[in-house]
């Protein structure tokens, strides 16, 4: 039994050990070892978490925390921040599994969120004594002391970040101060177990060349034997990889950091932390001079200990691996040889000299093609396939391969033999309606690298045209890329069609809102012939590959059919066995917020008008890691920059970003447009929000919300968007905003020029800047709504990080994502900002805006408002819907289609 100490005051005895528990204890003693978390339950930093948890694939989710656990993780670490997930249900269905697994329940959890919602879901369910993290005074004492209270009730321990309304504490002063504010609140104002505090004090890169960076570590340090003496009973933790970021991409030098680090920090008394044991090495095994280097940049003993450790790692590149002399002897292999490397490492310099050698060795020139460059090609598959080469390599090796191509096709066209036997035809096509293709760019390049010839019709491509150019080419497959959710019925509709004629061509679905369940419910029932769902551009090869091989296609269909009728069975039994308000009962259990206490904010300018902005002034706003995601290479920004995995890859992707924007900003290649409108507003009838007249909208006009229709635990509400806006009934007159931003005019144009040049690499590059330079001006627009044109958070004073994680007031949903997934909404706004009229971007038949790299959506001010996912709904909801809309209730359905339960 563990000591007690009395406090000093008539608060409960507190113990001297930090108790945790999963089905076993876990108690933190002077003798216990330093404690590992597990992190790869984490959405945030885990690619193959996300897609299991998307696609609702607990059960290999659950394995994941399995392999934690008998990998030595004494904690796990389980974080549901998605945008495109509803994180209170994800976080409690995936806690309610683990705790039905005595392997993993065993150990204690770590709820891990940014959102409060989504930790308090996580304590109602946790099993044993688990750890919030985290929690700081960022947003104030008084939030900071609620939500410590609320832990404390809940029996849970904390991790406290050393962040304050300042910023992140990043000097020893700093870190002590904001430590040492945090304790006295918890331990004197909330009477929180001083045991139950564990500070994590930011561990920042060292060796950055900076000078204010180099007492990052040795403050750390320094902080953290402060805490440990002068904190009693508090703990210390943090992510150790973070200090060894300007090494990435030399593991021996990282290795010796992270250990070093971790030995020093131990010393002085840090207790846990994030550690990855493969990038560890045994620290009286480290390289007595490399060992020597590293601690005087750890512990700051030499004025040019930076530079001394930098010229060491430069030496080390050298010695183990290649010096410019030794990276042009490949120039002294075979021709093959050659040119496999230049199309394995994306370098285009020599390839029309190695092509016509090539040339010069064949019978025909079309056999260059056959031969030796698809044997680089295999190569560069079998390495993507594999893990060892990542995306944006596939596409640079691409842009070689059409180069080598280009070079051969006059001499293929003159030899009259023009015939390759490839691996297959795909027409690719982005379905009628939508207007987005990188996606859809990226798989077409990838099967292109391996043999398949790719017939591409772009984008907003109607049904008959689809079916029409895939008979008239006798095509092998066709791929169907979505983004919107109206995509998902053109893809349902198509299949129908095809069936209809009789035509039983594979069709291979893809895109941001389509998914394996969707595939399976809503599209393989009404065609016989095979449809598959893939998830990324990874799978597309061996997808294609397994549709097409004679050997067994046929048995690949069949296993695909059964495997899809079974997950469609278990999706509609799920969505049977799922509890549902009627719409009467979900809205008497609507949201209900204090409207005697609220005063709106009022605007500082109602009305319509439009946004100037350069793209200079944008790029701070900049969201980078969905950019990385989109070449699918996943991870958080930026400390994706020193993943393990993929951070060499991701920072070369960076860097080739970063040249082209600043080509983009300096020479204006795209045009910013932008509009934004703040108009009184109230509630009514539950889920309508009517907007009154003013000069610039003299009608009154009516925005439709959809309410939660799933029953919830007690006390939770059925959230609809209208419960944010005063009720007309309270008398107080509340406003609503809306917006429209785009910086898509250029794009389009300036990725043609790339894809002339046979560049997809740059193609694709300039379209996923667009998009994040719109979600950018999205921001951008946001914060000055917040701080000027409405002004009801003029005191605000965030960093970027801050907005990414949506630390603000209000909150700027749009239609077609979680909280409102109505498309038919984007027209009220267009009408409302007169949006085609003012800045030209316009809706197609599905509602997809045009250009794509443009954003819409509405503000909402109230402090209280929450980004929510509505989940599914019932018919009775789609028939209030259809007479609220005026509309059939065919008509309804069909828009909100993916939300209805079956």
């Amino acid at each position: 039994m563990s000591k007690e100490i009395p406090t000093t005051d008539n608060r409960q005895p507190i113990t001297q050990y930090l108790q945790l528990s999963g089905l076993e204890p876990l108690i933190i003693t002077p003798e216990t070892n330093f404690v590992n978390v597990g992190e790869r339950t984490n959405v945030t930093g885990s690619r193959k978490f996300l897609r299991l948890i998307k696609e609702g694939n607990y059960e290999a989710a659950v394995d994941i925390a399995r392999a934690q656990v008998e990998g030595g993780a004494q904690i796990i670490d389980v974080n549901m921040d998605e945008g495109m997930l509803d994180g209170v249900e994800a976080m409690t269905k995936f806690l309610n599994l683990i705790a039905a697994e005595p392997d993993i329940a065993r150990v204690p959890v770590m709820i891990d969120s940014s959102k409060w919602e989504i930790i308090e879901a996580g304590l109602k369910v946790i099993q044993g004594k688990g750890v919030v993290n985290s929690i700081s005074l960022k947003e104030g004492e008084a939030a900071f002391i609620h939500h410590a209270k609320l832990i404390k009730r809940y029996g849970a321990a904390v991790i406290v970040m050393a962040f304050d309304e300042v910023g992140q504490a990043d000097t020893y002063e700093r870190r002590i101060e904001i430590c040492k504010r945090s304790y006295d609140i918890l331990v004197h104002q909330v009477g929180f177990p001083a045991t139950d505090i564990i500070f994590d004090p930011n561990i920042f890169p060292v060796a950055t060349g900076m000078e204010e960076h180099r007492r990052n570590a040795l403050d750390f340090f320094l902080a953290t034997k402060w805490i440990r003496e002068n904190l009693p009973y508090a703990h210390v933790s943090g992510g150790v990889s973070n200090v060894s970021f300007s090494f990435r991409g030399n593991d021996k030098v990282r290795e010796a950091m992270h250990s070093a680090f971790l030995y020093h920090a131990i010393q002085h008394g840090m207790t846990m932390g994030i550690v990855n044991p493969e990038m560890l090495e045994i620290y009286d095994e480290i390289d007595s001079d490399l060992l020597t280097y590293v601690e005087d940049v750890l512990l700051d003993r030499r004025d040019d200990a930076t530079e001394r450790l930098l010229d060491y790692a430069e030496n080390l590149k050298s010695d183990t691996k290649t010096t410019d002399k030794v990276v042009q002897e490949w120039r002294n292999g075979s021709v093959q040889e050659r040119l496999t490397h230049s199309l394995v490492k994306g370098l285009d310099e020599f390839i029309e000299q190695d092509v016509e050698e090539a040339r010069q060795l064949v019978d025909k020139p079309i056999q260059v093609i056959e031969q030796h460059l698809m044997n680089g090609m295999n190569v560069v598959g079998d390495l993507f396939g594999s893990g060892k080469m990542f995306l944006p390599q596939v596409v640079k090796s691409a842009r070689v391969m059409k180069k080598a191509v280009a070079y051969l096709l006059p001499f293929i066209e003159a030899s009259k033999d023009g015939h390759s036997a490839g691996a297959g035809k795909v027409l690719m096509a982005t379905v009628k309606g939508d207007v987005h293709d990188i996606g859809k760019n990226i798989v077409s390049v990838v099967l292109a690298c391996n043999n398949f010839e790719i017939i591409d019709l772009g984008v907003m491509v109607p049904p008959e045209k689809i079916i029409q150019t895939a008979v008239a080419e006798n095509v092998d497959i066709i791929g169907l890329s979505g983004l919107i959710t109206p995509s998902l019925d053109e893809m349902v509709y198509l299949a129908k069609e095809m069936e209809r004629l009789n035509i039983s061509i594979p069709i291979m679905i893809g895109g941001a809102t389509t998914s394996r369940a969707h595939t399976a419910v809503k599209i393989a029932p009404e065609y016989t012939g095979s449809v598959v769902h893939v998830n990324d551009a990874s799978r597309a090869v061996t997808v294609a590959s397994n549709l097409l091989q004679p050997e067994n296609k046929a048995t690949y269909a069949e296993q695909i059919r059964e495997e899809y009728d079974q997950l469609r069975e278990g999706y509609l039994n799920r969505s049977r066995e799922k509890e549902f308000l009627r719409l009467s009962e979900a809205r008497a259990n609507k949201l209900r917020l204090d409207w005697s206490q609220y005063q709106p904010a009022q605007p500082n300018f109602i009305g319509v008008q439009e946004v100037k902005v350069t793209l200079a002034e944008l790029v701070p706003f900049i969201d980078w890691t969905p950019f990385f995601h989109s070449w699918q290479l996943f991870g958080k920004y930026p400390a994706i920059l020193n993943d393990d995995v993929v951070g060499e890859q991701a920072q070369q992707l960076f860097d080739d970003a970063q040249k082209m924007l600043a080509q983009i900003v300096e020479e204006n290649w795209f045009t910013a447009k932008g509009l934004v409108g703040i108009f009184p507003a109230n509630t009514v009838n539950d889920d309508d929000i009517e907007v009154l007249p003013t000069t610039d909208n003299p009608q009154p006009t009516t925005f439709l919300t959809l309410r939660q229709q799933s029953k919830k635990n007690v006390g939770a509400p059925n959230i609809a968007l209208a419960d944010f806006i005063a009720p007309k009934e309270s008398g107080i007159q509340d406003y609503i905003g809306c917006f429209c931003v785009t910086t898509g005019f250029g794009v389009d144009e300036k990725a043609a020029v790339f894809e002339q040049d046979l560049d997809d690499y740059q193609a694709i590059m300039v379209k996923a800047l667009g998009d994040r330079l719109a979600e950018a001006f999205a921001e951008y627009l946001h914060w000055k709504v917040r701080k000027e044109i409405w002004g009801y958070a003029s005191d605000e004073q965030l960093d970027n990080l801050a907005l990414i994680a949506e630390d603000y007031k209000g909150i700027r949903p749009a239609p077609g994502y979680p909280a409102c997934p109505d498309h038919l909404e984007k027209p009220t706004i267009w009408k409302l900002l007169q949006v085609e009229e003012r800045i030209g971007v316009t809706l197609t038949e599905s509602m997809a805006m045009w250009p794509a790299a443009s954003v819409s959506g509405y503000y909402f001010a109230h402090p209280e408002s929450k980004y929510f996912g509505l989940g599914k709904i019932k018919a009775d909801q789609v028939e209030d819907y259809a007479q609220r809309r005026g509309v059939s209730v065919e008509v309804a359905h069909k828009w909100l289609a993916p939300n209805v339960a079956d």
